[in-house]
């Protein structure tokens, strides 16, 4: 089992190969639509999971809630560009320099997540509420990805 920072981490080693792999695409091709699909998928599943299980915790700490606020603030960031992306043409111009700023976005998220908000969790949930939260968030992953 791991802890919820080793979930997450693992998560965001995934999406940022995805977010690499979607830039170097070019036009509506089936590669576009199928990385497009699968990050737009493993994103908004691995969000939800974040929010219920890790930001829930955090938000209930009185020091972490304005750090927990902002990145959850940021995920909605994020879903507001994807529902754009799905909403553009893959051929259009205009989607390939959406999809760059949605992977300039998430990976500024990511990287403060893994170096503030870990540092931030780790001195105010103890290990054994990191380790079931690690649990509850692959659980609740599983769960957003089946519905």
């Amino acid at each position: 089992m791991s802890d919820i920072y080793t979930e997450i981490k693992n998560d965001h080693d995934n999406h940022r190969l995805l977010l690499d792999k979607l830039v170097q695409t070019e036009g509506d091709s089936p590669e576009r639509a199928r990385l497009f699909a699968e990050l737009k998928e493993d994103v908004t599943a691995h969000a939800d999971a974040e929010e219920q299980t890790f930001y829930a915790a955090l938000i209930a700490k009185p020091d972490a809630q304005e750090q927990a606020r902002h990145s959850v603030a940021e995920h909605k960031d994020a879903a507001d560009l994807i529902e754009e992306l799905e909403d553009t043409d893959f051929s259009s111009p205009g989607w390939l320099a959406t999809a760059r700023k949605l992977c300039d976005e998430l990976k500024h998220h990511m990287d403060e997540e893994e170096e503030d908000v870990f540092e931030l969790g780790r001195k105010l949930i103890p290990a054994d509420e990191a380790d079931k939260l690690g649990t509850d968030f692959r659980n609740r992953k599983k769960k957003e990805l089946a519905a």
